[in-house]
Protein backbone atom coordinates (compact mmCIF):
# COMPACT_ATOMS: atom_id res chain seq x y z
CA UNK A 1 0.00 0.00 0.00
CA UNK A 2 1.16 3.31 -0.74
CA UNK A 3 1.09 5.72 2.58
CA UNK A 4 1.80 8.55 0.68
CA UNK A 5 -1.67 8.72 -0.92
CA UNK A 6 -3.40 7.02 1.95
CA UNK A 7 -2.56 9.83 3.85
CA UNK A 8 -3.69 12.40 0.95
CA UNK A 9 -6.88 10.65 0.55
CA UNK A 10 -7.59 11.16 4.53
CA UNK A 11 -6.86 14.89 3.79
CA UNK A 12 -8.90 14.91 1.18
CA UNK A 13 -11.73 13.23 3.02
CA UNK A 14 -12.00 16.22 5.54
CA UNK A 15 -11.69 18.62 2.47
CA UNK A 16 -15.10 17.26 1.92
CA UNK A 17 -13.81 15.04 -1.24
CA UNK A 18 -16.42 12.75 -2.82
CA UNK A 19 -16.44 9.31 -1.40
CA UNK A 20 -16.35 7.75 -4.86
CA UNK A 21 -13.12 9.56 -5.42
CA UNK A 22 -10.97 8.79 -2.61
CA UNK A 23 -12.29 5.05 -2.66
CA UNK A 24 -11.19 4.67 -5.88
CA UNK A 25 -7.66 7.12 -5.33
CA UNK A 26 -7.22 3.96 -2.52
CA UNK A 27 -8.05 1.23 -3.88
CA UNK A 28 -5.38 2.50 -6.77
CA UNK A 29 -2.89 2.69 -3.54
CA UNK A 30 -3.45 -0.86 -2.67
CA UNK A 31 -6.15 -0.49 -0.23
CA UNK A 32 -8.83 -3.06 -0.03
CA UNK A 33 -11.09 -2.55 3.17
CA UNK A 34 -10.54 0.23 5.75
CA UNK A 35 -11.87 0.30 9.55
CA UNK A 36 -12.32 3.65 11.02
CA UNK A 37 -12.89 3.72 15.17
CA UNK A 38 -14.56 7.02 16.31
CA UNK A 39 -13.73 5.74 20.17
CA UNK A 40 -10.24 6.49 19.79
CA UNK A 41 -10.43 8.65 16.44
CA UNK A 42 -8.03 6.31 14.45
CA UNK A 43 -8.68 4.79 10.83
CA UNK A 44 -6.47 1.60 9.57
CA UNK A 45 -6.75 1.22 6.04
CA UNK A 46 -5.85 -3.11 5.01
CA UNK A 47 -4.73 -4.73 1.92
CA UNK A 48 -5.73 -8.28 0.72
CA UNK A 49 -2.95 -9.41 2.63
CA UNK A 50 -1.62 -8.78 5.89
CA UNK A 51 -0.33 -5.40 5.69
CA UNK A 52 -2.37 -2.20 7.34
CA UNK A 53 -1.63 1.74 7.84
CA UNK A 54 -3.11 3.36 10.90
CA UNK A 55 -3.74 7.43 10.98
CA UNK A 56 -5.24 9.32 13.24
CA UNK A 57 -8.45 11.16 12.50
CA UNK A 58 -8.22 14.85 12.69
CA UNK A 59 -11.77 15.35 13.79
CA UNK A 60 -11.71 19.02 15.78
CA UNK A 61 -14.24 19.18 18.55
CA UNK A 62 -15.68 15.32 18.63
CA UNK A 63 -18.71 14.90 20.33
CA UNK A 64 -19.57 11.88 23.07
CA UNK A 65 -20.78 8.65 21.63
CA UNK A 66 -24.12 8.26 22.55
CA UNK A 67 -25.26 5.35 24.50
CA UNK A 68 -27.70 3.90 22.22
CA UNK A 69 -27.13 3.50 18.50
CA UNK A 70 -29.88 5.13 16.31
CA UNK A 71 -29.80 3.55 13.10
CA UNK A 72 -32.20 6.29 11.59
CA UNK A 73 -30.31 9.07 12.08
CA UNK A 74 -27.17 6.85 10.99
CA UNK A 75 -28.82 6.15 7.94
CA UNK A 76 -29.88 10.06 7.69
CA UNK A 77 -26.15 11.10 8.01
CA UNK A 78 -25.07 8.76 4.65
CA UNK A 79 -27.80 10.03 2.56
CA UNK A 80 -27.03 13.52 3.47
CA UNK A 81 -22.94 13.29 2.87
CA UNK A 82 -24.46 11.15 -0.31
CA UNK A 83 -26.19 14.21 -1.40
CA UNK A 84 -23.33 16.44 -0.52
CA UNK A 85 -25.81 18.51 2.01
CA UNK A 86 -23.09 18.23 4.54
CA UNK A 87 -19.14 17.74 4.78
CA UNK A 88 -17.60 14.46 6.08
CA UNK A 89 -16.31 16.12 9.45
CA UNK A 90 -20.19 16.89 10.09
CA UNK A 91 -20.85 13.49 9.05
CA UNK A 92 -18.89 12.30 11.64
CA UNK A 93 -19.98 14.14 14.72
CA UNK A 94 -23.81 12.96 13.12
CA UNK A 95 -22.90 9.41 13.22
CA UNK A 96 -20.84 9.15 16.46
CA UNK A 97 -24.41 11.79 18.20
CA UNK A 98 -26.41 8.84 16.47
CA UNK A 99 -24.50 6.13 19.25
CA UNK A 100 -21.76 4.80 16.11
CA UNK A 101 -18.66 4.06 17.61
CA UNK A 102 -17.15 2.84 14.15
CA UNK A 103 -17.64 1.79 10.87
CA UNK A 104 -16.24 -0.45 8.22
CA UNK A 105 -15.77 -0.32 4.65
CA UNK A 106 -15.14 -3.09 2.23
CA UNK A 107 -14.52 -2.01 -1.38
CA UNK A 108 -14.73 -5.90 -3.13
CA UNK A 109 -17.96 -5.85 -1.09
CA UNK A 110 -19.50 -2.68 -1.92
CA UNK A 111 -20.53 -2.17 1.93
CA UNK A 112 -19.79 0.11 4.49
CA UNK A 113 -21.60 -1.53 8.41
CA UNK A 114 -21.71 0.76 10.73
CA UNK A 115 -21.79 -0.23 14.41
CA UNK A 116 -23.09 0.29 17.95
CA UNK A 117 -20.95 0.03 21.09
CA UNK A 118 -23.47 -3.05 22.22
CA UNK A 119 -23.22 -4.71 18.02
CA UNK A 120 -26.24 -3.15 16.50
CA UNK A 121 -24.97 -2.38 12.97
CA UNK A 122 -26.22 -0.85 10.20
CA UNK A 123 -25.01 -1.71 6.40
CA UNK A 124 -24.97 0.32 3.64
CA UNK A 125 -24.38 -0.82 -0.30
CA UNK A 126 -22.60 1.29 -2.22
CA UNK A 127 -24.41 3.53 -4.42
CA UNK A 128 -24.44 2.08 -8.40
CA UNK A 129 -21.54 3.26 -10.32
CA UNK A 130 -22.47 6.16 -12.23
CA UNK A 131 -22.40 5.38 -16.28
Amino acid sequence: MNAEIIKECLNASFANTPFPVVMQKLASAGVASYNTDLITLRKTYYDAGIESIDEELPLTNPPAIAALFDRDTVQGAVKAIQRKEIGYAEFLRRIMKAGCSGYQVFFNGRKAMYFGRDGEFYTEAFPPAAK
